[in-house]
């Protein structure tokens, strides 16, 4: 029964609906991973292991009686620490909302639930959202299923390591400047981030609102195409939902690349490691092979996407958190009596230091005096690439670029170091200040065994055309890549 862990997505989806495999038996066997496993990779916060189990006997009793929710009825998913479920605890990681019971669903854990999902929270982040390595959690660290010395990205990296390690073959995280993206890239799986507004964020707890999305990570291309079009729609709880044609994923298909213009970058203007500048020209040779077209795309607005991006998600940040003031919900500190200590006891011990770093330069950003010169213009910025990003797709199909500059770095490599550790996502923020859709792709492992990621990207609400090329890209051999069974 152990091995039932190791199938992929779509395998476990047809096994169930052949009634070829249990609910049960396979949560069982997933829950036997988690237990032998997470000790190393530290992927999930807390388990409710009896909860877990009578979901998945309720959805076998339903298939017995004939009164399956849906074809995905018994499907085990992850869902991260920000994404509110009623009766879980909420933490985002952060000693600030370490006891918070959520008292509603989030649109998204509603949609899930009504199609038969089995859930599973909660999965380890960055502290709200904040990071790109995992190691800003206010409880622990998670690490790299293909060598647990490595960070597994972040913020999202509970919920790719744990695909990643085959605790699950599915999982919810959230993206602001690239925290699906990246640990998707990092630990060897698929991650979408969908267009802005493709899916609801009600009851995600914001960390940058005009920036964060919802989106799936899977170990397959079928269980992102699946999980977009039950995630996305209109929600009338979320005014910034689009109200576009729904996703179907039966209209994905294999796109062929013969006639395709394809947007690539110029290696030399980034800091690319050797591999993953090696294995990028690899791809675009048998690409260019297969009969596609390359263009050279103008990204020197990318070198703005950084400052531009950090400006942004920190005044939201700083806006956001304010709603953390020990007085509502959270945690107190009462020692003097006094209401301003009451706010800066409550936020100085709840708040960790990597996000009070970001809540001050956001504040900064808005004073009085400030604004004008840095976050007005970095709105101006952003206007510009967002523009960028519509002439490109004026002239190509898709964009294709490395996710992340390098593989994993070792755990504590960047930490003293924030300048640095915000390099890490040179290559998605920009995705996010545009609001189009990218997925990351496995393509194959460096010499060291580490994974390499390949981020496609299209025009606002083409997600069709985007996963039809994913898929398309997955069938090369140079992106073929096994999950590590072994985690050592």
């Amino acid at each position: 029964m152990k091995d039932l862990v190791f199938l992929t997505y779509s395998e476990i989806k047809k096994k169930l609906n052949e009634n070829s495999l249990t609910s049960f038996d396979l949560v069982t066997a997933y829950l036997e991973r988690i237990q032998s496993v997470d000790s190393k990779v530290k992927a999930f916060l807390n388990l409710n292991a009896d909860k877990i189990l009578n979901q998945a006997k309720e959805s076998d009793e339903r298939r017995k009686s004939g009164k399956i929710l849906s074809e995905f009825d018994g499907i085990p998913i992850g869902i991260k620490d920000n994404i509110c479920i009623r009766g879980e605890i909420t933490s985002c990681s952060s000693k600030i909302l370490e006891n918070f019971e959520s008292p509603y669903d989030a649109t998204v854990v509603s949609k899930l639930k009504e199609k038969g999902f089995i859930l599973f929270p909660r999965l380890n982040m960055d502290e709200f959202a904040m990071g790109s390595s995992t190691e800003n959690s206010a409880f622990q660290t998670s690490k790299n299923p293909f060598d647990t010395e490595r960070i597994p990205g972040g913020s999202s990296g509970g919920s790719a390591a744990a695909v990643a390690a085959s605790m699950l073959p599915i999982s919810l995280g959230s993206d602001t400047g690239g925290s699906i993206r990246q640990p998707a890239s990092l630990c060897g799986i698929w991650g979408l981030k969908p267009t802005y507004g493709r899916v609801s964020r009600y009851g995600l707890v914001a960390y940058a609102s005009s920036l964060d999305q919802i989106g799936p990570f899977s170990n397959d291309m079928e269980g992102i195409n699946d999980l977009l079009e039950i995630l996305a729609g209109l929600d009338t709880k979320d005014q910034t939902t689009a109200k576009v044609t729904n996703f179907e994923a039966k209209s994905v298909s294999d796109l062929e690349w013969k006639g395709k213009k394809i947007g690539v970058m110029k290696t030399d203007e980034f800091n690319f490691s050797p591999d993953v500048n090696t294995r990028y020209l690899e791809i675009l040779k048998d690409l260019e092979s297969k009969g596609a077209t390359l263009v050279p795309l103008d990204f020197s607005l990318l070198k703005y996407a950084i400052p531009v991006y950090y400006l942004i998600a920190t005044a939201e940040c700083s806006s956001n958190l304010s709603r953390f003031d020990g007085i509502r919900y959270g945690l107190r500190k009462e020692s003097t009596g006094k209401l301003d200590d009451l706010y800066s006891e409550s936020r100085s011990a709840g708040f960790g230091k990597e996000v009070k770093r970001r809540i001050l330069l956001g504040t900064f950003s808005l004073s009085s005096g400030y604004y004008d010169a840095y976050y007005g213009k970095a709105q101006k910025a952003r206007v510009l690439i967002r523009k960028q990003y519509a002439d490109f797709f004026k002239s190509v199909d898709v964009i294709l670029q490395p996710t992340s500059p390098t593989t994993a770095f070792k755990v504590g490599e960047k930490t003293k170091d924030p300048i640095q550790m915000y390099q890490a996502d040179i290559l998605t923020t920009s995705v996010n200040l545009a609001g189009v859709p990218a997925i990351s792709c496995p393509a194959g492992l460096d010499q060291n065994g580490l994974p390499i990621g390949i981020q496609l990207t299209t025009s606002h609400f083409d997600e069709t055309k985007l996963l039809g090329f994913a898929s398309a890209l997955s069938k090369l051999d140079l992106c073929k890549i096994s999950l590590p069974k072994e985690i050592k």
